[in-house]
């Protein structure tokens, strides 16, 4: 790069679930590399996306939201957010400004307060609240954590996402690019395409089954024609999550499947054969083996 020096860093992004964290991942990498959900808890495991901007490569760590654990996959999720804020250059803390400063904001500011990185503030959602609103709460924000820099966005129309991220990228540190820079995610494909078919099942079956779906990719085959056919297997808790799945005379799952092949046939740039399959495995969210499988470590 004509001797000019390269500048390479981790931007953890970190808040409560529904704060709007994925919708700024996808608006920052300018595609989509992280599911999004009306749905709390969507992002279970961190996905990096990888931004080019202003010489920098910013390597974006998209956190599940931080909330109570119940279940093992839950503690596995909030350990994965913990974790990533930990092992970033810069914690990113999102808050809806609408929702102000819940119980969950409170303790995930209080959580970041004791960190040693540089936490900045981004405070999402302002273009749907009267502006006398944010001052006060930029202050009761700073008075839990003494942010570096704080910025009002609008992740779903782009306002102030262009500042933050000129800001993100004079913050990183001088260092060799970790990935190519036509690179988009680490997220290996067969990951993503669990992720997209999971997404539509968020999307089509309401509060019918929350987050009582897991979804692997079970083969990944190559064909001659560019073409690839993916076999999908969709884990529920009970016999009554498998046939709202599944639907009358499978009518559901022919739609989730239709919608995310398009999505992943847009995504990978060719053409996707999607094959999904549903299998009832009671209790799968408290098994070891299975939150491995969807690329969060066990946190006991």
């Amino acid at each position: 790069m004509n001797g000019t020096t390269t500048r390479c860093g981790l931007v953890a992004i970190v808040g409560a679930p529904n704060a709007g964290k994925s919708t700024l991942v996808n608006r920052m990498a300018g595609t989509k590399v992280t599911i999004v959900s009306p749905k709390p808890q969507t992002t279970r495991f961190r996905i990096r996306a990888i931004v080019m901007h202003g010489g920098a490569q910013m390597i974006l760590v998209d956190t599940p939201g931080i909330f109570a654990p119940r279940r093992r996959l839950d503690r596995a999720m909030v350990a994965a957010a913990w974790g990533g804020a930990q092992d970033a250059d810069i914690a990113l803390l999102v808050v809806d400004a609408r929702a102000g400063v819940t119980d969950a904001v409170r303790k995930i500011a209080e959580g970041l307060a004791k960190s040693r990185r540089p936490v900045w503030l981004a405070l999402n959602k302002t273009d749907l609240i009267p502006g006398p609103r944010l001052l006060p709460l930029i202050a009761e924000l700073n008075a839990i954590v003494p942010f570096t820099e704080t910025f009002m966005v609008s992740a779903e129309k782009g306002d102030g996402v262009d500042r933050l991220q000129d800001y993100l990228a004079k913050a990183m540190p001088a260092g060799p690019y970790l990935f190519p820079e036509d690179e988009l995610t680490d997220l290996p494909n067969r990951m993503l395409a669990a992720e997209i078919v999971r997404e539509q099942i968020l999307r089509q079956t309401h509060q019918e089954v929350p987050h009582h779906a897991s979804v692997e990719t079970e083969q990944w085959t190559e064909n001659e024609d560019g073409s690839v056919r993916v076999d999908c297997t969709v884990y529920v808790s009970r016999a009554t999550q498998k046939a709202i799945i599944i639907g009358e005379k499978g009518s559901r799952i022919r739609t989730i499947g239709q919608s995310a092949r398009i999505e992943l046939t847009k995504l990978l740039d060719r053409p996707v054969h999607l094959f999904l399959n549903v299998k009832e495995r009671t209790g799968w969210d408290e098994e070891r083996a299975r939150i491995r499988a969807i690329g969060l470590d066990d946190a006991g």
